[in-house]
């Protein structure tokens, strides 16, 4: 019986799409909506003005329900020393490829928490659900967004994220695993990560909160989504199992690299963005492994160096040093439409509860 956030949203699979920025497109969240799941949108690496024209674009391509997800982080704290310290250390990497670093970082994304013009373009569009990740915005700002009938929903990878949520006024919970792919979702990436995994962190939270969970990290098929299920969580966000459908931007490169060994070597690594995030082994998580942390700029700073070296990286035809985010399932990865994906999924959760009925 689907539970009845998915009712509301007028889902038939409990399916959800994670909103990957950098693979997450238009017509994938369009695709999933008319197969029964919920699509996503990615507005966090966004302004508000291409926030407003996506949500417009999707509402062109179906009138179904759809998520549409914020990055809510601290604001980066600038520091030139450390600032140029990265990009001198990066430098022998960009002039294999015979480019330089840039000459000043810059914080290439507004966090949420303070970005009035997308809070405002959120609650005149009223999409279905509104998802924030890396924590919570200002309590005006879920106000605002509950004030125009808009459903809240807010990553958390611990207990005490997700009573932070709840205390708040959100409707649900994305409970994400330490497998999962993309950016750890932690309020703080400064404070001791448990790294819960899950199946443990569903189970705790379930037990340990109120509000409905969904599930994230690690799930590629049907049985895994059952699983969830079965542990108390009323839906499954996949975003990993995505990557390979044609709706995605993945390039060729990142789409080479999940369907090679490197999906079976996912790691966890700040050099990218400045901040952890899970990603497929490759030429710059290799780069990163004797990185200290507090040599890394805060995030999204260390990300305009790292967009930078991987486009230089990309004009010799170096393809390993892309945000290749995946999670640990990422071996079980499949090439499909995303429309059909999510049929697949359908027919793979009702046998897995036809057999584990049967048992």
């Amino acid at each position: 019986m689907m539970h009845e956030i998915c009712e509301r949203l007028g889902m038939t699979v409990p399916v959800v799409q994670a909103p990957m920025a950098g693979t997450s497109t238009v017509g994938m969240a369009a695709s999933v909506g008319k197969a029964g799941g919920l699509g996503s949108l990615a507005v966090g690496a966004v302004d508000a003005v291409a926030a407003e024209r996506l949500i417009g674009e999707l509402r062109g391509l179906t009138d179904r329900p759809f998520n549409v997800n914020v990055f809510s982080h601290r604001p980066a704290r600038a520091d030139a020393g450390r600032e140029s310290a990265w990009c001198e250390r990066l430098g022998p990497v960009f002039r294999e490829f015979g480019g330089r670093p840039p000459e000043k970082l810059r914080e290439v994304y507004t966090s949420f928490a303070v970005d009035e013009a997308k809070l405002a373009v959120l609650v005149q569009q009223r999409p279905a659900v509104v998802s924030f990740h890396f924590g919570l915005p200002p309590a005006e700002y879920i106000a605002a967004l509950r004030g125009a009938g808009v459903m809240l929903w807010a990553t958390a990878t611990n207990l005490a994220e997700a009573r932070a949520a709840e205390a708040a006024g959100v409707d649900a919970i994305v409970a994400q695993g330490y497998e999962a792919g993309g950016h750890r979702g932690v309020f703080d990436p400064d404070v001791r990560d448990d790294c819960l995994g899950t199946l443990a962190l569903v189970r705790v939270l379930v037990r340990g909160q109120r509000l409905p969970v969904i599930m994230a990290g690690g799930i590629m098929d049907g049985a895994g989504i059952a699983a969830a299920m079965s542990l108390g969580a009323v839906a499954a966000q996949l975003g990993t199992a995505f990557i390979a459908c044609p709706e995605s931007a993945a390039d060729a490169g990142y789409r080479a690299a999940l369907a090679s060994e490197a999906a079976h070597h996912t790691v966890m690594t700040r050099v990218i963005s400045g901040r952890p995030a899970r990603c497929l082994s490759n030429m710059f998580t290799r780069w990163g492994k004797g990185v200290e942390k507090a040599e890394v700029p805060d995030y999204p700073i260390a990300y305009d160096a790292g967009k930078a070296l991987n486009a230089a990286a990309k004009v010799t035809g170096e393809k390993g040093y892309g945000a290749q985010w995946a999670g640990q399932g990422a071996p079980l990865s499949r090439a499909m439409g995303a429309r059909e994906l999510v049929g697949v999924l359908a027919e793979e959760i009702r046998a897995a509860v036809s057999a584990n009925s049967a048992r």
